[in-house]
C-alpha cells in the first residue's frame, strides 16, 4: 500500500515537473520554480513534526527533537516509524490527520529523490 502511494506521488510530481519545464520559455527558471516548492515543503512538513512530535521528543527523546536543519537526516526513520511500522506518533492524544499524513510522505518522497 505505502509502495502505491509513493508511486503514485512521484508519479504526480514528474508530470507536475514536466508542466513547469514545458511552459517555460527558459531553462533558468525551472530550478527555481522547483526549488521554491521543495523548500514548501519541508516546510510544511517541519510543521507537522514540531506540532505532532516535537511535543513528545522533547520530553521522552531530546536525542531526535526535529528541527528544519536535522529533519532531513531523520527523513528514513520518520518514514519507517511512522509509514511502515506505524508506531508515531504515539498515544491516543495526538493524531496525523490524512491531509498531515500525505504531506509527510509527500516531503520525505521528495526528499529520497534529490
Amino acid at each position: 500500500m505505502t509502495t502505491l502511494i509513493k508511486l503514485i506521488i512521484g508519479l504526480t510530481l514528474s508530470l507536475a515537473n514536466m508542466t513547469a519545464i514545458s511552459s517555460t520559455s527558459s531553462e533558468e527558471v525551472t530550478p527555481i520554480i522547483l526549488e521554491n516548492n521543495t523548500r514548501t515543503e519541508k516546510e510544511t512538513a517541519y510543521q507537522i513534526l514540531n506540532n505532532k512530535c516535537n511535543v513528545c521528543h522533547i520530553k521522552r527523546n531530546k536525542r531526535r527533537v526535529f528541527t528544519l536543519e536535522n529533519m532531513t537526516q531523520w527523513a528514513d526513520d520518520i518514514h519507517r516509524q511512522v509509514f511502515i511500522k506505524k508506531r508515531m506518533p504515539k498515544g491516543k492524544k495526538i493524531k496525523l490527520t490524512t491531509t498531515e499524513y500525505q504531506q509527510l510522505l509527500t516531503w520525505i518522497t521528495t526528499t529520497k529523490n534529490q
